[in-house]
């Protein structure tokens, strides 16, 4: 008598290994600012019903004032998201932590994730004054705590350039098992798109894309490096995936299918390319030089009865002049790049 061949689950590393779709969590608050717990959960909710692969929180969406002591929302919002994923996902879910500050903080901050489940840590690189040395003696560091994954973010909201030798040098850390690309740049996307290709570490570091402006473009793009090494991006994690969740996983689920030979599907992907780059310009603000993207987030979610409002830390952070407007005009214009429809039929389950 035989028996069929069984296999391990894979382990939330794996999934991130292989790529999947991994939403930047945002942060809910009711009219006094203060953490609504619901909502909260709802948008965890959320996204583990439209399909996501993980979640990263604690990230540039979930607004970095979390961490200030008069905020001190940090441990709660881990928690929640946490507890949420262990209770109802019933699946393999990356759960990523973001992770601030010079290397004191930003270990203090990755033993807290350790501590509460979190499989890796989301570095990011806006530390004052730290040199290409000093950020890659940080990733070590917090390395020794939880797995890295390294971000690349755009100067426009506090990233900076850094050099293709930064990025070899950060792919062969043992503890590093993906890499974020998100400097808003095609040029700064190819050199580390090459650089992690010549790693020793290659083929053990996953690329994801962070492009909010390119995403099907990242995705659908084989890199052919120096070396004659191909690589594609395994899955992205995005602020824009944060909205319209269960699109974005079949978006990546087509892409897949167009890599695997789909000519069709990849032209009608690059067709719906640019209607993806327009909604995002107008969930990002990018009129506004993206002095709106986070409460563009909130805005599309408030539409969708996820959110209460809009509301940020900083009372100053809220939708550009004519935002809301852009919202409404590329939402019409492009309705395949929503999944309103999807969030209505399940919306009062995700805030019981």
């Amino acid at each position: 008598m035989t028996h069929p061949e069984t296999h391990p689950a894979p382990t939330p590393l794996d999934l991130l290994a292989r790529g999947t779709v991994v939403p930047a969590h945002p942060l809910a608050l009711d009219a006094e600012r203060r953490l609504d717990e619901r909502r909260q959960r709802a948008l965890t909710r959320y996204y583990l019903a439209a399909g996501a692969g993980g979640i990263a929180v604690g990230v540039h969406t979930t607004q970095f004032a979390i961490r200030e002591p008069s905020v001190g929302l940090l441990r709660p919002v881990l928690e929640l998201a946490a507890e949420t994923v262990d209770r109802e996902a019933g699946r393999p879910v990356v759960r990523v932590a973001g992770a601030c500050g010079y290397t004191a903080q930003a270990v203090a901050e990755a033993e807290l994730a350790a501590g509460l489940g979190y499989d890796a840590v989301l570095l990011s690189p806006q530390v004052p004054g730290a040199d290409e040395a000093g950020l890659l003696d940080r990733a070590r560091a917090v390395g020794e705590v939880l797995p890295v994954i390294g971000f690349y973010l755009q100067e426009a909201v506090g990233g900076r350039y850094l050099s293709p030798s930064f990025w070899r040098a950060l792919a062969d850390i043992p503890s590093v098992v993906a890499i974020k690309t998100a400097p808003f740049d095609r040029y700064r996307t190819a050199e580390v798109v090459d650089a992690v290709a010549n790693a020793d570490r290659a083929a053990d570091v996953a690329l994801y894309t962070g492009n909010d402006d390119a995403i099907i473009t990242d995705l659908l793009t084989p890199y052919r490096t120096r070396g004659g090494t191909l690589r594609w991006f395994a899955g992205g994690l995005l602020g824009q995936w944060a909205v319209w969740t269960h699109t974005a996983v079949r978006l990546l689920a087509e892409v897949r299918r167009a890599r695997a030979g789909d000519h069709d599907l990849t032209v009608e992907l690059l067709r719906r390319a640019p209607q993806l780059t327009e909604a995002n310009a107008a969930v990002f603000d990018v009129r506004g030089a993206f002095r709106g993207c986070i409460a563009g987030v909130h805005e599309v979610l408030r539409r969708q009865g996820l959110l209460d409002g809009t509301w940020c830390l900083d009372p100053a952070e809220q939708l550009s002049p004519g935002q809301a407007e852009e919202l409404t005009r590329v939402c019409k214009a492009h309705p395949c790049v929503t999944d309103d429809t999807f969030v209505a039929e399940h919306l009062d389950d995700w805030l019981r």
